[in-house]
């Protein structure tokens, strides 16, 4: 795993100095990507540099060393990610005697000469891992940028002035000379909805994400007029989800079994090779229980698994992933966090996520990737599961609701929805609370009076694909809270990019595989992981796995009011039932208690109302009305208020780091 960074600026009189300064500059600002080894290439005459950072994970050897050039000379690579079949690609271009002489046994050797034998489409193709690279062709005069299929991995991107800038994580484009970043205010309208900015965009005008499954291609030529290339696809989740669909697994369930515990026992065996130590997230769900029972069946030593605990009886899960570890036989560590270590977390999350982020989970996730830290350099987790096996509530609750109450007048609808909102929350979670050994597994809920509360708020949907907006919005309203914001048209607003899927449930999860899943769940776990300079893998986002998932009929995910249904008889094999059923906890700390505590007045100092308007982004009154209500108890408005929040902590961390600068030029 490694971070990589460059720039082009063609007919630009930019000297070797100059060139090879700003290429450290910027390969340096990631140096916890990759902290063994650096490396920059540029070339003076066409305008163009590439930096690296170097986490060596495969091949530890100095013949690993990046930017690297091509057997051939034609080609020079800066790369970020695993390519877990490059042992079977290599093979493969020995026996066609096209392979060069090799000079070590690293995955990125390989990509190189299997683009220079195949062409970059099809080499791409023929690669199964995560991946971001930026590959400059010499006789073509053209750089190539691109990004794995899913996600997994960073890759920005945007013009300033005449410079093209790209780079893993921001911070690498912000140090070079060009950078003017301003603040886009209609990606902050979408944070305010998603708790997240949905690629294409980035906080910064004219800086993109590039998206997952494609590639822009970027000539001389067109550098040199400053034009803006189409990024291409080279896979795509909406044909993924159409063709399998219509072209249903139709074999038995129990064929549909076997044929999925072969499918992950070979991805969780291509990822768990490495030449540094290696271990696995354990949460005790079903998603890591699956991972790490998989990895232990096929380890001759105990796997080495890592689990987070809190006090807070709501938020812990590290009883059932112990359970889990021992039953495996797993070599388990497992740390219990105070609110305080929790909390010293915020301070830093400016700085690992670069850009406003605010899915409250970053914080588990980056102790528990700290943890890890400790003890191996990689590590798998169990992320993509949900998607793919349909285990959000929304998937089968949010269809059985609009088959019940679809065919209801709206007016009726909001009716409902008004008494239901006319019983506090906090009430709510009185009556459930004193029901609990009455109600099914599934109805424990946590904070269930806020769930009613916000299931009341959709009621008056008019379509199911606006109650799903309603279930995964924040913010209802944004460009009302964002002065001079309006919201971008996203996968989730543009019905254009939607897949042709009649279920509702298949279209929940085609949405979330296309938004929430990279650009929240995979960017949550790598800036974690890569913030500690410890690899995450991700082993049932193997396109292969993937593609499988969309072939098989729903009732073989969702059943009995119950997602994951196939998932679950795979790991069953492996782990009893009775360690793993029970209901979906998801991985948080309890920011709304904490902001009526110890993060009170840090809260207070950020929304201040004075502020707000000195600064100029947002209309006070609406967040000021929230955050008394939240003081009060009378609601628990923690993940619109965290939205805001991270907008602001991050808002101040730049204008220090730019205060900070402009001291050091003078």
């Amino acid at each position: 795993m490694c971070g990589f960074a460059g720039f082009f600026t063609p007919l630009s009189n930019v000297s070797d100095e100059q060139l090879n300064v700003s290429a450290t500059y910027m390969a340096n600002a990631l140096l916890h990507r990759g902290p063994d080894d650096y490396g920059i290439w540029v070339d003076r005459e066409v305008g163009i540099a590439l930096g690296h950072r170097r986490l060596s994970i495969v091949d530890l050897s100095p013949q690993g060393h990046q930017p690297m050039l091509s057997a051939c000379g034609r080609f020079v690579i800066a790369f970020n990610g695993e390519i877990y079949n490059h042992e079977i690609i290599r093979e493969e271009l020995d026996t066609l005697h096209a392979c060069p002489s090799w000079r070590g046994h690293s995955d990125t050797e390989v990509m190189l000469a299997a683009i220079a034998h195949w062409g970059v489409v099809e080499a791409i193709k023929r690669s199964i891992g995560m991946f971001a690279l930026a590959l400059w062709d010499r006789k073509e005069r053209v750089l190539h940028l691109i990004r794995d299929r899913l996600g997994e991995k960073p890759l920005y991107y945007g013009w300033m002035g005449d410079v093209f800038l790209f780079g893993s994580e921001l911070k690498a484009l912000r140090v070079h000379p060009a950078w003017g970043g301003e603040i886009n205010r209609d990606a902050l309208a979408a944070l305010m909805r998603h708790n997240y900015i949905p690629a294409p965009y980035s906080i910064y005008k004219g800086i993109f994400k590039l998206l997952p499954g494609t590639i822009l291609s970027l000539s001389f030529d067109d550098a040199a007029k400053n034009r803006f290339c189409t990024p291409m696809p080279y896979w795509s989740v909406e044909e993924v989800a159409e063709s399998g669909v219509a072209n249903p697994f139709s074999g038995t369930e129990e064929d549909a079994i076997e044929h999925l515990d072969g499918l992950l026992r070979q991805s969780v065996r291509q990822q768990m090779v490495a030449d540094v130590p290696l271990g696995a997230f354990l949460s005790g769900g079903v998603d890591s229980s699956a991972v790490v029972a998989l990895m232990q069946a096929q380890s001759d030593r105990p796997v080495k698994t890592f689990t987070i605990g809190f006090h807070e009886a709501g938020y812990n899960e590290a009883e059932h992933a112990k359970a889990v570890a021992q039953h495996l036989g797993t070599d388990h560590t497992e740390l219990y966090v105070t609110p305080e270590q929790a909390m010293a977390v915020i301070p830093r999350l400016p700085t690992l996520y670069d850009e406003p982020f605010a899915d409250s989970s970053q914080i588990p996730t980056f102790l528990v990737s700290q943890l890890a830290r400790q003890h191996v350099t990689v590590s798998l987790s169990g992320d993509g599961g949900d998607e793919l096996f349909g285990g959000y509530n929304r998937y089968f609750w949010g269809r059985d609701l609009w088959k019940r109450i679809g065919w209801m007048p709206s007016e009726m609808r909001v009716l409902i929805g008004k008494m239901l909102k006319g019983i506090p929350p906090q009430r709510w979670d009185d009556i459930f609370a004193r029901l609990g050994p009455l109600l099914p597994s599934k109805l424990r809920q946590r904070t269930p009076g806020d769930k009613l509360h916000k299931l009341a708020e959709i009621l008056g949907a008019r379509q199911p694909e606006e109650m799903y907006q309603g279930l995964v919005s924040h913010w209802k309203d944004p460009d009302a809270l964002v002065i001079g914001g309006h919201e971008p048209l996203t996968v989730l607003t543009d019905r254009s990019q939607w897949a042709d899927l009649e279920d509702f449930s298949h279209r929940m999860m085609y949405l979330d595989t296309m938004t929430y899943l990279p650009d929240d769940i995979l960017a949550k776990v790598d800036r974690a992981s890569m913030g500690v300079s410890l690899e995450s893998r991700v082993p049932l986002l193997d396109h292969r796995v993937v593609e499988f998932a969309w072939r098989l009929p729903l009732p073989m995910k969702i059943r009995n009011g119950q997602g994951k249904w196939i998932l679950r008889q795979v790991l069953y094999k492996y782990v009893p039932k009775e360690l793993i059923e029970r209901p979906k906890m998801g991985f948080g700390v309890p920011i709304d208690s904490w902001l009526r505590g110890p993060l009170r007045e840090w809260a207070e100092d950020l929304l201040d109302e004075g502020r707000l308007r000195r600064e100029g982004y947002f209309h006070p009154e609406p967040i000021r009305v929230k955050w008394l209500e939240h003081l009060s108890g009378k609601r628990n408005w923690q993940y619109h208020l965290w939205d805001v929040l991270m907008f602001q902590a991050w808002l101040e961390n730049q204008n220090n780091e730019s205060a900070a600068a402009s001291a050091f030029c003078r």
